[in-house]
């Protein structure tokens, strides 16, 4: 997630303060992992300094001034170019999961067990998401179909690596 240009985005739907951006961050996109005040201040100065941002209006508040941020033209045509452009398919060739089963063949450590562990919490996750869609909002459910189609793409990797790994174990032992 890129945090600059997803708070960018949010300005070009309306000026607002960081307090502001910080909530429909978390709202819509910090799932799990919500920004805190210092990142969004942070991001923001660095968009100032960048010219991607201008402060507007300026009003006093109980604590520090009250800054609303309004994005420039050069923050909306990075913006603009960001949407249009198609996000690399992941996953990439090489993945943590794959690596720790060839290091514990290589090692002669117990890869069958890893595997199984790993998929107890996968599916320990997916029972997770799967309340989540239940229960939350459809935001939560868009964002659950999207991990569980992940995770389910790892069940079967995980399935069809436990059948192969004795060919594999004599593959990475040469």
């Amino acid at each position: 997630m890129s945090v600059p240009l997803t708070l960018l985005g949010l300005l070009e739907r309306e000026p607002s303060h960081g307090y502001d951006l910080k909530r429909d961050y978390d709202t819509f996109f910090g799932r799990g992992k919500p920004l805190s005040f210092g990142q969004v201040y942070s991001t923001l100065g660095r968009l100032a300094r960048d010219g991607k941002v201008v402060i507007g209006e300026v009003a006093p508040g109980e604590g520090p001034e009250r800054k609303r941020y309004l994005i420039t033209e050069r923050g909306a045509t990075e913006v603009g170019t960001w949407l249009a452009e198609p996000v690399d398919p992941e996953p990439t060739l090489q993945s943590i999961l794959f690596s720790k089963v060839v290091l514990s063949l290589m090692l002669g450590r117990p890869a069958e067990e890893y595997l199984d562990r790993q998929r107890a919490a996968h599916l320990s996750r997916m029972r997770e998401l799967t309340e989540l869609k239940r229960t939350g909002e459809l935001v939560d459910a868009l964002l659950a179909d999207h991990a569980l189609f992940h995770l389910e793409a790892d069940l079967r990797w995980i399935d069809l690596t436990s059948a192969r790994l004795g060919t594999l174990a004599k593959a990475v032992q040469r």
